[in-house]
């Protein structure tokens, strides 16, 4: 009877089993690797995502770094904003006192250089919350024509309006004057605002 060793058979099968499932894995993995590097930019590839994702961060990084040097440059902005209003509201007051300091002296020039020299004689001024009132004298009702033209070419005053005139003779110098009233409108004056007159809710009828 002839016995046949049949170990080294088996063996040499169980080797070539693993050596052919090794091969197999590995040119699994090759294709695997040739397969994501032709097709990089495959949306559904590991390495297209994985770029993606990167590409998004970076993104969103630099739009952050953006955003902080906005911020930065905002707080400036408002804060020479404040710094401007803050010089404005000052400005506006150092205006207001010039003109409180220097604005009678300017009235009373434009009125003075305003009179018809030896034709009009002022008597009285008054001055009132930016209403101006002049009474005196002219020699004729075109020398008051002529005085109020003049004021109303001035800067201090405007709005220049005849109340009265009159009569006056002189006998003694066979002279007929003419008394009158002019009321003015100074660089003072400010038009009050009237508030709006309140409606009444109407009732609803039951």
């Amino acid at each position: 009877m002839i016995r046949v060793n049949l170990l080294p058979y088996r063996a040499a099968r169980i080797k070539e089993n693993i050596r052919r499932q090794v091969t197999i894995y590995v040119l699994s993995t090759v294709f695997l690797i040739l397969l994501l590097g032709i097709f990089p930019y495959n949306p559904y590839s590991y390495v297209a995502l994985n770029k993606e994702i990167k590409s998004l961060r970076q993104d969103r990084d630099d739009r952050r770094k953006e955003l902080a040097s906005y911020r930065d440059t905002t707080v400036k902005i408002r804060t020479l904003e404040k710094t401007k209003a803050d010089i404005d509201v000052k400005l506006g007051k150092i205006n207001e006192l010039k003109k409180i300091k220097t604005g009678p002296v300017r009235l009373l020039d434009d009125i003075a250089t305003s009179v018809p020299k030896d034709k009009l004689w002022l008597t009285a001024l008054k001055e009132n919350k930016g209403m101006l009132v002049l009474e005196g004298t002219a020699m004729d009702n075109e020398t008051v024509a002529d005085f109020m033209n003049r004021l109303k070419d001035t800067q201090s005053v405007r709005a220049v309006e005849l109340v009265r005139t009159k009569q006056k003779a002189i006998k003694e110098l066979n002279l007929n004057l003419k008394n009158f009233a002019l009321k003015c409108q100074t660089y003072a004056f400010k038009q009050e605002q009237k508030a709006p007159p309140k409606t009444k809710k109407k009732r609803r009828r039951r």
